[in-house]
């Protein structure tokens, strides 16, 4: 049977259709729009709207780059926890950690200073073993203590005692008083003074500044002019065996 359409049917819209171009286009704006809708919602209600100052266009756009140093990250070829390509922070060193053989060099340096500290505190402690041994020669006085005392004053070792003493009983028998009258110097009318047997012009030359205001035969200073002559004239070796020696080992005086 056969349909007879009217006029006003010709007029009607054809709707699109579900699927076409125009639907898919409806579609993302109402998804869109749902999701403007929902979102702001969302934020509209865990932030609540602020009035912010509205900037105007003619001010210059703020810029939002981070003012910091970038650091380069390096791209590792071996894989990280199963992954490759992973993004490790570039190695620096920290400017406190020194290299290890600069911490060796301090290390062999602090070494040094505490082994010349310590050689310095058992000098010292040396030093003042010999001072308090000197004192108590001086203390009890006699020729230890003469002997002891005149060493302090020429600043020379308490080692040195044995070999001085040898000398003054060749030459005095340890009297401070004696004095030679038959050699050849007590002819030429200078005799031999004393416990080291110094003539005046030897004993005036070569005593201790310190204690040239003393007789000759002040035992000590009569003992740093004998000694201090030795020295000068024959070397500290003569004086450490214990004044001049014969071929066979006798004493042959200075």
């Amino acid at each position: 049977m056969a349909v007879h359409r009217s006029p006003g049917a010709r007029a009607r819209r054809i709707p699109a259709r579900r699927g076409g171009p125009a639907h898919a286009a409806a579609t993302r704006t109402s998804a869109a729009a749902a999701l403007g809708a929902v979102t702001t919602g969302a934020f509209a209600t865990l932030f609540p709207a602020v009035d912010a100052p509205v900037q105007a266009e003619t001010e210059e756009p703020v810029e939002t780059t981070l003012a910091a140093v970038s650091v380069p990250l390096e791209v590792s070829d071996v894989p990280v926890d199963g992954v490759t390509g992973a993004l490790l922070p570039v190695n620096t060193v920290l400017a406190e950690e020194a290299p290890a053989d600069l911490q060796l060099a301090q290390l062999g340096k602090a070494f040094e200073i505490a082994t010349e500290i310590a050689e310095l505190h058992a000098k010292q402690q040396a030093e003042q073993a010999e001072q308090a041994k000197i004192d108590a020669l001086i203390a009890a006085g006699g020729l230890d203590g003469w002997i002891a005392e005149a060493l302090d004053v020429m600043d020379l070792p308490l080692s040195l005692a044995p070999a001085i003493k040898k000398i003054i009983l060749k030459e005095s028998n340890g009297n401070p008083k004696a004095i030679n009258r038959w050699d050849a110097n007590a002819q030429r009318g200078t005799p031999s003074q004393g416990l080291m047997q110094t003539i005046p012009s030897t004993f005036r030359k070569f005593v201790h500044p310190s204690l040239a205001h003393l007789a000759i035969t002040h035992p000590v200073a009569n003992i740093t002019a004998g000694v201090r002559y030795m020295i000068a004239t024959y070397g500290m070796k003569t004086l450490e065996q214990g004044g001049r020696r014969s071929a066979s080992g006798g004493y042959l005086g200075y």
